[in-house]
């Protein structure tokens, strides 16, 4: 297991956290979005406080570690390594209890060419220690808004892990996945979990709305969140969010895998 010291060291140079790639301009542009309640920022998220720009901007400042400070608008933004690894602490340890009890699970990603295999590497040991992971939904298809229209897309499943392709995107159980902030596929996956005789899951693992769109309809969610995703910080303040673990969520896919050594032996999960 990587002691914290390199864990810490290991976010930096991987540049997880500290200076990330995530603009301030990009960071603040989804902070005047979140206030006006854009749905392409809530992320299925309905809040109950009211939050201004000013409000969000010390949210994350709290809860990441970015600047306060509102007149800093350019530039690389920072997360502060100790938030992140205090994080992965907190979501280490809903790991282990749902573990525990052998609940089931369902995980998600809206980052596949990015974070799949880190999900994946957590289905992978909750399957072992005995939790059921959830599929619903597979192969069901769902409308999404993008900046090109409404698209359909499928809902799939990869190493346990659900995502959205496009129709025709290779095979269905292939790695390709399109990148999405849409808290419709949890949507579809918990109602078809709900309204059949499949399982609804104890817990969601994820990012984006698979994270906040569960979290708004009461099922536990943890996941990671960059600096310019406040929904998922909006959600924990509020309780709806279990965990949301600051970093860079768009890095190359094998630097997160120093995090999933870490995340599995802090959980009692590796094998």
């Amino acid at each position: 297991m990587l002691s914290i010291g390199a864990l810490r060291a290991h976010l930096l140079a991987a540049r997880l956290a500290g200076p990330v790639a995530t603009s301030r301009e990009e960071s603040l542009r989804s902070y005047r979005l979140f206030a006006a309640r854009d749905p392409r920022v809530t992320l299925g998220l309905d809040p109950e406080w009211g939050w201004g720009e000013r409000d969000l901007l010390r949210l994350m400042a709290d809860k990441c570690g970015v600047s306060d400070d509102p007149g800093h608008v350019s530039g690389p933004d920072v997360i502060d390594p100790e938030r992140t690894l205090a994080g992965l602490d907190a979501f280490a340890a809903r790991l282990g209890e749902v573990a525990g009890r052998r609940g089931a699970v369902l995980l998600g990603t809206g980052h596949p060419h990015r974070l799949l295999g880190f999900y994946a590497a957590l289905a992978d040991a909750l399957s072992a220690a005995g939790c059921p992971v959830l599929t619903p939904a597979q192969g069901s298809s769902v409308d999404i808004t993008t900046r090109f229209g409404v698209r359909t897309y499928n809902l799939d499943y990869v190493r346990g892990v659900a995502l959205v392709r496009e129709p025709g995107a290779r095979g269905a159980g292939s790695e390709a996945g399109a990148h999405t902030h849409s808290p419709l596929p949890i949507r579809l996956a918990l109602g078809a979990s709900a309204g059949g005789s499949g399982r609804v899951p104890d817990l969601v693992i994820g990012d984006h709305g698979w994270v906040c769109g569960a979290g708004q309809l009461g099922i536990e969610a943890v996941g990671l969140a960059d600096t310019d995703d406040p929904a998922l910080f909006v959600g924990e303040a509020e309780g709806r969010v279990a965990v949301a673990v600051p970093l860079d969520d768009a890095v190359r896919s094998d630097y997160y895998r120093p995090l999933t050594r870490y995340v599995l032996n802090r959980a009692c999960l590796s094998q």
